[in-house]
């Protein structure tokens, strides 16, 4: 029974190993693959299949977050008069936490799933095999505008996910409660710092974007090429990277604010 445990044990662990370094593998030749210049166009494509088609969900997302922000913050600080920090508070929790975090997740939702789902049909009818017995290269042809396309688009996802999420703030806290316009522009206009704040926020997408669009290229390239594999490996995609941005947020924000 000790010996069977210590079997499966070790066999859990390789089989780690082994993915560990296939997705290694992988990454290191999206990056030393890049499209050339004539080539640019497959990249663009994939900013607009990834980045344009998940502005919708993304401008609706940040609206009612915003908004919802604003509310439940006019309810606390209403009680000791602070309602005219409202707008700072509104603006540093979405640029620097909820911008990112929730954009990245939606990110990986909708691009990600997408992506796998994509690569792995790809792989179950043999597309890619066919690309290397005619000379082309997947991993240039495929794999690397998808990856570059991804790593761009998200922190501009997250900027504007932060932008309507403090306009829908704003349309709350001052057309609706009636907080005056003035204190809740003024005061996020001097709290809020583009190096101190901001970058912050940019920086955390920019780490997440390049996890998430790492994990759905390698789950859609690793799947197995059946219905069920390509399912297993969709879902594996929205469950990792999920996992992977709330984890990197926890660390990122401990190095970012030094504790």
């Amino acid at each position: 029974m000790f010996i069977h445990s210590l079997k499966q044990i070790g066999s859990f662990s390789l089989e780690i190993l082994s993915s560990m370094g296939r997705a290694l593998r992988l990454l290191s030749l999206a990056l030393l693959r890049m499209p050339e210049y004539r080539n640019v166009s497959l990249i663009i494509r994939q900013i607009y299949q990834l980045g344009v088609l998940s502005i919708l969900i993304i401008a609706c997302s940040g609206f009612a977050i915003g908004a919802v922000l604003a509310l439940q913050g006019y309810t606390q600080l209403v009680r000791v008069g602070s309602e005219s920090a409202l707008g700072l508070g509104v603006a540093l929790v979405l640029v620097m936490e909820i911008g990112p975090v929730v954009s990245a997740l939606l990110f990986a939702g909708r691009a990600g799933s997408a992506v796998t789902a994509e690569i792995g049909l790809m792989k179950a009818t043999e597309q890619l095999a066919s690309m290397e017995m005619i000379g082309v290269d997947p991993i240039k042809r495929i794999i690397a505008p998808r990856f570059w396309g991804g790593f761009i688009v998200l922190p501009l996802l997250a900027l504007m996910f932060s932008v309507v999420g403090i306009w829908a703030g704003s349309l709350v806290a001052v057309d609706w409660l009636g907080v005056y316009s003035g204190s809740f522009w003024s005061v996020m206009e001097q709290g809020v710092d583009f190096f101190d704040h901001v970058m912050k926020g940019i920086i955390k997408s920019i780490v997440f974007g390049f996890v998430v669009i790492w994990i759905s290229l390698y789950q859609g390239y690793d799947s197995l090429p059946t219905s069920e594999g390509i399912s297993t490996a969709t879902t594996n995609t929205v469950v990792f990277s999920s996992v992977w941005i709330l984890v990197l947020d926890f660390f990122l924000t401990l190095m970012m604010f030094e504790l």
